[in-house]
């Protein structure tokens, strides 16, 4: 193929499946409604089951439904016949995933989801179908074509059952009132966990990391200190340990300019006062936003008697993908 014919096919396909969803929106109706009451009173788990390539989206439908509040799990069709069956409980929900809505496997489980109480919602091409019969919310997600030529395979079918289980997920999370926070407690590894969950302790130096002098330390004492820690600065504390400036590189620059001969002086006769300053446990985030303000690159962290107890520098808050 030419690399025109490539692009036209590919936006023949794109145009089907775009075709496909927006089909179904005018088919929503009451039956949606009821699919979120009856997922929103489940009292135990969300089992979505499939077979095939409805399986791979009923394990994407079961992640996104777990993620977002809804405890759920993926159970093979073909595993449950031969004894996974085990996994489900009474006050569980089934979600089954099937466009021919005739998939063996999934029929021979019906009986024990009947025998048991258990609810069935389907999701399904063919509402006419053995299991759309079965069921007790159907959501009909027929198309009018594959985007495949190569017969039924499934393309733009799978994409409307995939697009259906979003919508699930996003309803009821909203009527949850399933937060960023919540979101992120499942997602500590994430970009969006780190951002929500990382608060400054977690990425302070301190201990012997700390750079700190007292203000009667000479600046060129002062220098090691900043030299030997690495960080670019030291706070600089009064007897009472209580800080009351810092020495950066800035200030060392700004002495050398206006006083020439500095390493005799003492730390606070160079130090910049009132420096900006944060708690251990203000959001990584927040601190973020300061730095971002002022413009700065490093935070003393202080404790309630106004003592430093850390340091956060903002190239440790890029590598944690604040």
């Amino acid at each position: 193929m030419k690399s025109d014919a490539i692009i036209k096919r590919a936006a023949d396909v794109l145009r089907i499946e775009a075709n496909a969803l927006l089909a179904m929106i005018d088919r929503l109706d009451h039956n949606f409604v009821r699919a979120v009451e009856l997922m929103g009173a489940c009292r135990g788990k969300i089992v979505v089951t499939g077979l095939g390539k409805s399986g791979v989206i009923c394990q994407k439908i079961a992640a996104t439904l777990a993620s977002t509040g809804t405890p759920s799990f993926f159970l093979h069709s073909g595993d449950a016949v031969h004894g996974d069956l085990g996994m489900v409980r009474e006050d569980d929900l089934i979600l089954a995933v099937s466009n021919s809505g005739e998939t063996d496997e999934i029929l021979k489980l019906l009986p024990h989801f009947k025998r048991h109480g258990i609810k069935l919602l389907v999701i399904t091409g063919n509402p006419n179908s053995t299991l759309a019969k079965a069921g007790d919310v159907v959501l009909d997600v027929r198309v009018t074509e594959e985007a495949s030529t190569l017969g039924p395979a499934p393309t733009a079918s799978t994409t409307a059952a995939l697009a259906m289980g979003d919508a699930l997920a996003v309803v009821l999370l909203e009527e949850k009132g399933f937060k960023e926070e919540d979101f992120a407690l499942r997602h500590p590894g994430g970009t969006l966990g780190r951002r929500l969950l990382l608060r400054v302790a977690d990425l302070m130096y301190r201990g012997a990391q700390l750079p700190v002098v007292q203000q009667k330390t000479l600046v060129r004492d002062a220098l090691f200190e900043i030299t030997s820690k690495r960080l670019g600065v030291t706070g600089v504390t009064d007897a009472e340990g209580k800080l009351v400036g810092i020495i950066t590189d800035g200030d060392l620059r700004r002495g050398l300019e206006r006083k020439g001969q500095i390493l005799e002086l003492t730390a606070e006769e160079i130090m910049t006062r009132e420096p900006k300053t944060v708690s251990a446990d203000t959001m990584a985030t927040e601190a973020m936003a300061v730095m971002e303000r002022f413009p700065i690159t490093s935070l003393f962290v202080l404790d309630a008697r106004d003592c430093p107890v850390g340091v956060i520098h903002l190239h440790d808050l890029v590598k944690a993908g604040i």
